[in-house]
C-alpha cells in the first residue's frame, strides 16, 4: 500500500479536479498466512492479501456519501470520490457524522515492534507438534478436530481534507488448539485454549497445549448436576464474554437508537456491585492488537465504564459525543454508518471484600470456564441470557466436570449480585480480568 502521505496527495489532487471540498478517507490491508492440521499432515494452508478503502464525501447541502475501493492509485481514488459525490446526494438529513474533532490530536507513541513472518512449512512443522503433544497427554484424546496457527500483519491509516493523517503498521499471530474425547460408554469431552502475540517467534505454543491439555483431562469424569440455585464463580473468559454481549449498556450509540439497557441520564447510577470497576482500554500493555487510532482518526485512550459499580462513561465515536455532549472516545468504525464497539476490557476490583473468597474452601459452587452459544441465548434488550456452559462444581477444592448444564439469569442482577473479584488477573484475547464471583444464579442440569 502507498504511505498515508502518497494517497493523501492523491485523493488532494482528485478532490480539487471534482470540486470536493470536504471527504475522509479509512483504509487497512491485511496480509495474512494460516495453516490447519489433521494428525500430522497438512488440511489445509491459506495465504491472503486483503484490502479496503472507505471514503467518505459532503456536499454542499453537507450531506454525506460513502463508497469502498481496494485501488489506492491515483485513478482508482479519482473514481472512489467522483461515486461517494454523486451517492451524498441521497445522503441522510439528520445526524450527519463529521470529522472527529480531536483527528489532528496527539496519538501515544505506542511502539509494539513488527515481528517479521516465518516461512509456510515452520508454521506447519509448529503446528504439528503441538498436535502431536496434546494427542500424547491422554489415551481419551483422539484427536484435535478444530486447530490453527495463523499470522498476519495490518496497515491503517486514515485522513481528511482538514489534514489530518494518521498510520501505524502491527503484525499479530495467533495458535488455538480445541481437542477431542473418545471413551467407551462415555460421551466425548473437548476444551480448547488460544493463544496471541506479535509473532510466532513470541507466542507461547507450550502454554495452549498444556491448557487445553488440562481441560480435556478434567472434563473426563463428568456426572449431571441438580437443576436449582448456585453459587457461580465465572472464568475471565466467561465474564468478559457475558458483559461483552451487553455492551449496550455503555454503547452511545445503542442508547441513541434506543436499543440498550440504559438511557442518556443512567451515567453515575448504580448498576453494579462497588466492588466492580472496568476500563475499555485499547493501549493496554496485554492487549496484541490495540491501536492507536479510531475509524475517525480519533486517538484512543483507557476509558473507565464502571467505577466501584456505577456507570461512570459511554463509549462514543465523534457523532454520538457530539449528540450527548460528551468527547469522542477513540471507538469509531466507519463504513455506510458509525458503529462504536468496545476494544479491550479490563475489570479490577474496586475495593476489597469484607471476606476473601477461594474455591479451596468453598463448597458446592460452580465454576463456568466458557459460555456457549452466546449469539442465540442473549436477549441484549431485556437484559435476559440463558446459555449452555462447560465447567465444574467444586467442593473444598475437588472439581467435578458438569456434564451438560445451562446457566440463565439478568446482567442487572448478575452485576449487583458480585461478591468477590480475585486479586490474580487472567489475560485473554479480549481483555484481561480475574475470577469474579456472584451470589447466585439458577442452573438447570440435564433432565
Amino acid at each position: 500500500m502507498p504511505t498515508v502521505q502518497d494517497i493523501a496527495t492523491y485523493a488532494e489532487t482528485s478532490a480539487r479536479k471534482l470540486g470536493i471540498g470536504k471527504y475522509d478517507l479509512y483504509g487497512a490491508s491485511v496480509d495474512e498466512t494460516s495453516v490447519q492440521v489433521d494428525k500430522g499432515e497438512p488440511k489445509q494452508v491459506k495465504a491472503s492479501q486483503r484490502s479496503s478503502v472507505i471514503v467518505r464525501v459532503w456536499n454542499d447541502q453537507g450531506r454525506l456519501g460513502v463508497t469502498t475501493t481496494t485501488d489506492v492509485d491515483p485513478k482508482g481514488l479519482e473514481l472512489a470520490l467522483q461515486t461517494a459525490q454523486e451517492a451524498s446526494a441521497f445522503g441522510a438529513k439528520e445526524h450527519i457524522p463529521d470529522f472527529s474533532p480531536e483527528a489532528t490530536a496527539a496519538i501515544a507513541d505506542k511502539d509494539v515492534g513488527l515481528i517479521p513472518p516465518v516461512e509456510v512449512p515452520e508454521l506447519l512443522e509448529t503446528l504439528v507438534t503441538a498436535e502431536q503433544a496434546l494427542l500424547n497427554a491422554h489415551p481419551a484424546i483422539a484427536s484435535v478436530p478444530y486447530n490453527g496457527l495463523a499470522q498476519r500483519s495490518l496497515e491503517r491509516f486514515y485522513l481528511n481534507s482538514a489534514g489530518a493523517r494518521r498510520q501505524e503498521n502491527r503484525s499479530y499471530a495467533s495458535i488455538y488448539l480445541y481437542s477431542k474425547t473418545e471413551q467407551e460408554g462415555r460421551k466425548p469431552r473437548s476444551a480448547g485454549s488460544i493463544r496471541l502475540h506479535r509473532g510466532l517467534q513470541k507466542l507461547d505454543v507450550q502454554a495452549c497445549i498444556k491448557e487445553a491439555q488440562e481441560k480435556t483431562i478434567s472434563h473426563l469424569d463428568y456426572r449431571p448436576i441438580p437443576s436449582g440455585q448456585y453459587r457461580v464463580v465465572f472464568s475471565a473468559e466467561a465474564f468478559l464474554s457475558l458483559l461483552d454481549a451487553f455492551s449496550n449498556l455503555f454503547n452511545a450509540q445503542s442508547i441513541l437508537d434506543r436499543r440498550s439497557l440504559s438511557t442518556p441520564d443512567s451515567l453515575g447510577t448504580q448498576i453494579a456491585s462497588p466492588l466492580l470497576t472496568v476500563y475499555d482500554d485499547a493501549l493496554h500493555a496485554e492487549n496484541i492488537s490495540a491501536e492507536t487510532f479510531d475509524g475517525e482518526g480519533t486517538p484512543t485512550r483507557r476509558v473507565a465504564i464502571i467505577t466501584a459499580g456505577k456507570l461512570s462513561n459511554f463509549l462514543h465515536s465523534a457523532g454520538t459525543a457530539k449528540r450527548l455532549g460528551a468527547q469522542p472516545t477513540g471507538h469509531a468504525s466507519i463504513g455506510a454508518k458509525v458503529s462504536v464497539s468496545p476494544s479491550f476490557y479490563h475489570v479490577v476490583a474496586a475495593e476489597s471484600a469484607p471476606e476473601p473468597l477461594s474455591l479451596d474452601t468453598a463448597d458446592n459452587v460452580v465454576w463456568i470456564d466458557e459460555l456457549q452459544a452466546l449469539h442465540a441465548g442473549v436477549n441484549a434488550l431485556q437484559g435476559a441470557f440463558s446459555l449452555p456452559f462447560d465447567g465444574w462444581l467444586v467442593n473444598q477444592g475437588k472439581r467435578v466436570s458438569i456434564e451438560s448444564a445451562t446457566v440463565a439469569g439478568d446482567i442487572r442482577s448478575v452485576l449487583q449480585s458480585i461478591l468477590y473479584i480475585e486479586p490474580e488477573p487472567e489475560i485473554t484475547p479480549g481483555g484481561v480480568c480475574p475470577r469474579v464471583w456472584v451470589d447466585v444464579l439458577s442452573i438447570t442440569g440435564e433432565a
